[in-house]
This record gives structure tokens, sequence and C-alpha cells, in this order.
């Protein structure tokens, strides 16, 4: 599963090891990463978020890569037990100029550590607004002393940790203009004979795999929004694996038309092999605008 997550770069956090408690697991892994595409100086680059959560509290880490996957570079706010909720940093890297600026003294938290609400992130090169996060837009600009307006970055993909027994939940919006979708991952692997796995999105069954023994990575087409979205799955580690060990899915939007014919009905449908080389295409098919990529690590518990 190394290609995975291999299309954050090298730079991504790693899955923990299986031999790991799962409480370690826990710790380690309540994270959520977020890729933006934007361009800077004429050239396209990465914008990575990662909003990170353990005992000493929330934490956030902003980093900036070209294209080749250099880091321009990154800033990383320490948990609010060692640090303020409020603030901004200066930089400068080849001779341009790099301000950040973010406010979450307000902000509000669900289960994960991702903020909902009532908080800023705002990263400006050489005094133009290259992505603003949260829902305080009209503070962060009368901040940055711009006006208020779309931010010029592509929120490309993300990739999240996911902690049940049974369920999994997760929200995702594969288009700019659609809507944000629920998603609900159901498998039991417990005294078991069958395993089936089970994909609704806003309650709606899209996909079903039944002999998932047999079936344990694959990939099939399901449609969200009018557009396809390719589903991959690996749970190998949930059937024969370490018991607290994850399972990965990926969700990926693919806007090209020849897509369309491949969409069938899962009741008729036979998942293939899952491709792993087109896993290595991700990011070259991400710079260029095609889609938009979800990225799930899905933790069992004790």
């Amino acid at each position: 599963m190394r290609d995975f997550p291999s299309c954050f770069g090298e730079n991504g956090v790693q899955v923990a090891d299986s031999s790991s408690s799962s409480s370690t697991a826990r710790t380690a892994q309540n994270l959520v990463t977020c890729l933006y595409q934007c361009r800077l100086r004429g050239k396209w680059c990465l914008i990575t978020i990662t909003w990170t959560k353990n005992l000493m509290g929330q934490g956030l880490s902003v980093g900036i890569d070209d294209s080749s996957n250099q880091c321009l570079c990154k800033v990383d706010i320490k948990p609010w037990l060692f640090s303020k909720r409020k603030g901004c940093k200066n930089l400068e890297v080849d001779s341009s100029k790099i301000d950040m600026y973010w406010d979450l003294s307000s902000a509000k938290f669900g289960s994960g550590p991702e903020p909902l609400e009532g908080f800023y992130l705002a990263v400006v090169f050489n005094q133009e607004l290259v992505l603003l996060l949260g829902d305080l837009k009209k503070e962060a600009c009368k901040k940055i002393n711009s006006p208020l307006g779309p931010s010029s970055a592509i929120f490309i993909a993300k990739r999240e940790h996911l902690f049940g027994k049974k369920l999994y939940y997760a929200k995702a919006q594969f288009s700019d203009k659609g809507q944000i979708h629920n998603i609900m991952i159901e498998c039991d692997t417990v005294g078991v004979t069958d395993p089936c796995l089970l994909i609704r999105i806003d309650s709606k069954m899209v996909m079903q795999v039944k002999r998932l023994q047999w079936k344990f990575r694959g990939n099939n087409t399901i449609l969200v929004d009018g557009l396809p979205v390719e589903v991959f799955w690996d749970v190998h580690n949930w059937l024969f694996g370490n018991a607290i060990g994850n399972a990965v899915f990926m969700f990926q939007s693919c806007l090209s038309a020849e897509k369309l014919w491949a969409c069938q009905s899962i009741s008729s449908s036979d998942p293939s092999p899952l491709n792993w080389s087109c896993s290595e295409k991700f990011r070259d098919t991400q710079l260029q605008g095609l889609g938009f990529s979800l990225i799930l690590y899905a933790w069992k518990n004790e």
C-alpha cells in the first residue's frame, strides 16, 4: 500500500507501524491533511495544510512545495498549550514575500483535528491573497488589508484518518461547485464468515462488495453530482493483518468524459483488481486540475 499515500509526496505523514498499540495509533494519526494547487510566480505550486490533535491540543502545519516537490517554506504552529491561537508569520523565499495569518481563538472543533467554524487561515504571496480558509473571511481580509474575494488556490486532495468498529464517516466535495456529501463506509469483519463492504453517500448505498475475502483490493466507478468518481479500496489488513491495522480508501473524481461509459450498476459489476500504477500518475493529474481525491485511512477500535 505504499502507492496510495505516495501521492502526497515524500513529506507526507507515514502510516503507523502495525506493531504499535491502538492507543498510540490513534494519538499519532489523529490528523487531516489538505492539498491545494496554486500559481506562484507563474508556476504551479502545492500548499499543504495539516491539522493535528493530540493530548497537548490542536496543532497546525502549513507547507508550500513547487512542482518538483521542492519545499519552498514550512511553518509549524505548535499545539495550543504551547502557543497562541492567533498570529502571523512573514517569510522571504527567493526574493518573494510569503505571509501567513491565522486566528483560531474562537474556532470550534468536532471530534477531529480540523476546525468546523470560527476561524481563518490565510496565505499571501507578494501581497496577493493565494489561499483563504475558514468562515471569518471578512476578519481575515481586514487583517491582511485585502478586498474580500475568492482565493486562487484549488482544493485538489484531502487525507484523513478515521476511527471506528464497523462504521466510518467522512465528508467530501468532489467538484468546485458541488455540494458537500456525507460518506459512510460500513464493514464488519469480527465474527463474520463472509464480510461485506458497503459505501453510502448521503445515506444512499452506491457500492457493495461481496465475497470481500477474495476482493480485499479493488476499484469501481460511481456517479456523484453527475460526475464519475473512482473508488479504490484495500482492506487486507482488516481481514488478514494485525487486529489494529488500517484499511485504505480513495475516492478520486475524474472529469474526463470517457469515464462515463464505465459507470454501471453495482449489482452487475465485478470490481477488478486495483491498478496500482494509476496512483503514480496522481500528482501529475492533480497538477493539471483534473479532479479531486479523498484518501481515508480507516482504523479499527478495540
